[in-house]
C-alpha cells in the first residue's frame, strides 16, 4: 500500500486529474439517477380511473347552440347507442388532460384565505364512467344534479360533494369526512356524501404536492363548456368506437368540429412527454460520463504501464506473480476511485442543494450515494483490467532490458 501511495505522489498531476474526473462523474451520475427515478415515479403515478377503457372526444361548436344542454343530452344518448360503449359523460376536464378547474375548499366559509386548493370535476355519472373506487359513502342521486347555468346563476344550489381520500384526510385528519359540511360553491355549504380513493388532477399548476386534492360536484355541463365527452368502452372494441363517434355526433348536429379522439393511454403519454424526454436525456448524459471516465482510467493505466515497464520487470524477476501485478494496478485504481467518490459525494449533495433551491426538486436520498460509489468502483475495476492484464503478461527478461 505504501509503495502504491509513493508512486501516486510521483505522478501527482495525473492522479489529481483522474480523481477529479471520478468525483465529477459521481456527483452528476448520483443526481441523474435520482432525477430519473423521480421522473419515472411521476410518470407512473395513478390516475384513479380505468385507463384501458376510456376514450375522450373533444369537440367545439360553430356559432351559438340554441340549447347547449339539450344538444348535449342528445349527444350522450347517441354515443351510448354506439356498440361497445358502456357509459358516457360530458365533463369539464380530465386527469392529465392539461386544462384545469380549481377552487378552494373551506371549513369556515367562502372567504377563507386558508382554504385547500383542489381540482373541481363537474359532470354526471362520473364515478361510473371514470370507474372510480368509492371507498365510503355513496354516489350522487338524480335529485342532486343541477345544470351548470342554473348553478352559476344561483337558481339552483349545489348541496353535495364527493371528495378524494387525500382531500378528506387533509380536511378531517383522523376522522370520517362523511356528512361533514364544507364551503366550495356559493355562500351555502355542501355536504360530503362520498369519498373516492384517487382522482388525479389535470396538471400541476398549483404544485405536485396538491395532486391528491380533487373532488366531484353534481353539476351537469354542456358540450359548449368543457367540450369533452368521455366514453367508457369495451377495451376490445376501442378502435371500433373511435371510428363510430363522428357519425353519431354528426347525426345530432353536423355544425360542429371534432377536434380530437384519443384513448386515455394517448392522453397520459402526451402529458408526460417532457418527463420521458428528460429521463432519456439524463440516461444519455450518465452513460456518456461513465464512458468518458472509463476511457480516462484506461488511458491513464495504459500510460502508467508503459512508463513502469522496467519496474514491472524487476518485480517479476524478484518473484512477483502475474496476479501480484494485476492486483497492484487494481488496488491503485481502487484508491483513486475511492478518493474521487469521497469528493464526489460532497459535490453530489452540493449540486442537489442547488437544484432544490432553483427547481424545487426533492432532497437526494442517502441511499443513492452507495449506489453511485458501487457503480464507479465496478467501472474503475473493469476499465483498469485490460491495461493491468497487459502489464501482468510482460516477460521479466524483456522488461529488464527496457531502459
Amino acid at each position: 500500500m505504501l509503495q502504491i501511495l509513493s508512486t501516486l505522489r510521483r505522478h501527482r498531476t495525473a492522479s489529481i486529474l483522474i480523481v477529479l474526473e471520478i468525483a465529477l462523474t459521481c456527483a452528476i451520475v448520483c443526481n441523474a439517477i435520482f432525477l430519473i427515478r423521480d421522473r419515472l415515479a411521476r410518470m407512473d403515478r395513478p390516475s384513479g380511473v380505468v385507463e384501458d377503457e376510456l376514450v375522450r372526444v373533444e369537440l367545439t361548436g360553430i356559432g351559438t347552440a340554441a340549447d347547449a344542454h339539450a344538444v348535449t343530452a342528445q349527444d350522450l344518448a347517441a354515443l351510448r347507442a354506439v356498440p361497445g360503449v358502456k357509459s358516457v359523460s360530458s365533463m369539464n376536464m380530465l386527469p392529465f388532460g392539461g386544462s384545469s378547474w380549481n377552487t378552494g375548499i373551506s371549513l369556515v366559509g367562502p372567504e377563507d384565505p386558508n382554504s385547500l386548493n383542489a381540482g373541481m370535476y363537474l359532470g354526471a355519472d362520473l364515478i361510473k364512467t371514470l370507474g372510480l373506487h368509492l371507498v365510503a359513502g355513496r354516489d350522487f342521486t338524480p335529485e342532486e344534479y343541477v345544470e351548470f347555468k342554473q348553478a352559476r346563476e344561483k337558481r339552483s344550489r349545489v348541496t353535495s360533494v364527493i371528495v378524494t381520500r387525500g382531500t378528506a384526510e387533509r380536511l378531517f385528519p383522523g376522522q370520517s369526512a362523511l356528512g361533514k359540511s364544507v364551503y366550495i360553491y356559493g355562500k351555502d355549504p355542501q355536504t360530503i356524501v362520498g369519498v373516492i380513493d384517487v382522482l388525479a388532477r389535470p396538471n400541476e399548476v398549483n404544485g405536485s404536492q396538491n395532486g391528491a386534492y380533487s373532488m366531484l360536484l353534481p353539476v351537469i355541463v354542456p358540450f359548449s363548456l368543457g367540450g369533452e365527452y368521455l366514453l367508457r368502452v369495451d377495451p376490445a372494441r376501442k378502435a371500433e368506437v373511435l371510428g363510430a363517434v363522428d357519425a353519431a355526433l354528426n347525426k345530432v348536429d353536423p355544425n360542429r368540429i371534432i377536434l380530437e379522439r384519443q384513448t386515455f393511454a394517448e392522453i397520459r403519454s402526451k402529458y408526460f412527454d417532457k418527463d420521458r424526454a428528460m429521463a432519456y436525456l439524463l440516461v444519455g448524459v450518465s452513460i456518456a460520463l461513465l464512458v468518458i471516465t472509463a476511457l480516462g482510467v484506461v488511458g491513464l493505466a495504459s500510460f502508467w504501464v508503459q512508463q513502469r515497464t522496467r519496474q514491472i520487470g524487476i518485480r517479476r524477476a524478484l518473484g512477483a506473480t502475474r496476479y501480484d501485478i494485476l492486483r497492484y494496478f487494481q488496488t491503485e485504481n481502487f484508491i483513486l476511485a475511492t478518493l474521487g467518490i469521497i469528493i464526489g459525494m460532497g459535490l453530489a449533495y452540493a449540486i442537489n442543494l442547488w437544484l432544490m433551491n432553483k427547481y424545487q426538486v426533492s432532497r437526494l436520498p442517502a441511499s443513492f450515494l452507495p449506489l453511485g460509489a458501487l457503480l464507479l468502483w465496478m467501472l474503475g475495476q473493469i476499465a483498469v483490467l485490460g491495461p493491468a492484464l497487459r502489464a501482468s503478461l510482460i516477460p521479466p527478461a524483456i522488461a529488464t532490458r527496457t531502459v
